[in-house]
């Protein structure tokens, strides 16, 4: 009987990039055949929600079986052994999902989404950057983000099984409806964008007129972030990520010594 399959470094290198953009993904490893199926124990698959991206267990039949269970292993989060069969054996797999984290997307290339790149992933987001305007990324943007995009559609969110929070800090982008619109549509748990009611008013009537409806509509929170007083970039930016984790924890916010309240 042959000895266990060497792993694939194709394989490993394809993982890792899309682990890099916070992908949802499948390792599926044999680790026991019976008969003589076209399957060594070590064999990989990688797969992703939209089909195969690496390695192979051995067949198409093979795969497309493990395939067929790659939902269900997403959702659940938790690695399972599956049992495939062929008509030479049977192979037993182990499919270990790997989740990317929540996602915030940033949407404007401003100083207070600067600090929101450089603090969000301390507090367990991967984030991205959205801008449509090149001249105004500069380097320290570009290398803050953990991806630059110039719409969120570039993001492929329908294939996302993670949190997604986004917050736009620029309301006079050319872009701010078209771009709240496929974050909506996309089912993000957080929208927000900076400024007053004032001056994102008019976006809010244009995603109406684009056909989201009301109760879409009024998920966008602006201003975006608790009132801590701050003023510069930087506490505007704690600002908003303190309302994040609030929010991603169901509170909202405030000192936890109650006797402030006179209590």
């Amino acid at each position: 009987m042959a000895g266990p399959a060497s792993p694939d470094p194709e394989l490993m290198v394809e993982l890792a990039r899309r682990l890099e953009h916070s992908e949802d993904v499948v390792v599926a490893t044999a680790v026991r055949t019976q008969g003589e199926p076209p399957c060594r124990p070590g064999y990989k698959l990688l797969v992703g929600p939209s089909g195969p991206l690496a390695g192979t267990l051995g067949c198409a039949e093979l795969d497309s079986q493990a395939l067929a269970d790659v939902p269900t292993v997403l959702e659940a989060g938790v690695a399972s052994l599956r049992t495939y069969r062929h008509d030479l054996g049977a192979v037993e797999a182990w499919l270990e999902p790997y989740l990317g984290r929540p996602l915030l997307v940033v949407l404007g290339a401003t100083p207070v989404a600067g600090w929101l790149l450089r603090w969000a992933p301390d507090l367990g987001w991967d984030t991205s950057l959205v801008e449509s305007r090149p001249e105004r990324i500069n380097g320290e943007l570009r290398s803050a983000a953990g991806r630059v995009v110039t719409s969120p559609a570039a993001l492929d969110l329908s294939h996302r099984r993670r949190p997604l929070d986004a917050v736009h800090t620029d309301h006079d982008a050319p872009d701010v409806a078209d771009h709240l619109a496929i974050l909506l549509r996309a089912g993000a748990r957080f929208v927000g964008v900076m400024g007053s009611r004032r001056h994102v008013g008019h976006h809010l009537e244009a995603l109406a007129r684009a056909g989201l409806g009301p109760s879409d509509v009024a998920r966008v929170q602006s201003p975006v972030g608790l009132d801590l007083g701050g003023a510069s970039p930087a506490e505007i930016a704690l600002s908003i990520l303190s309302g994040l984790v609030a929010s991603r924890s169901g509170r909202e916010g405030g000192f936890l010594d109650s006797s402030r309240d006179g209590a």
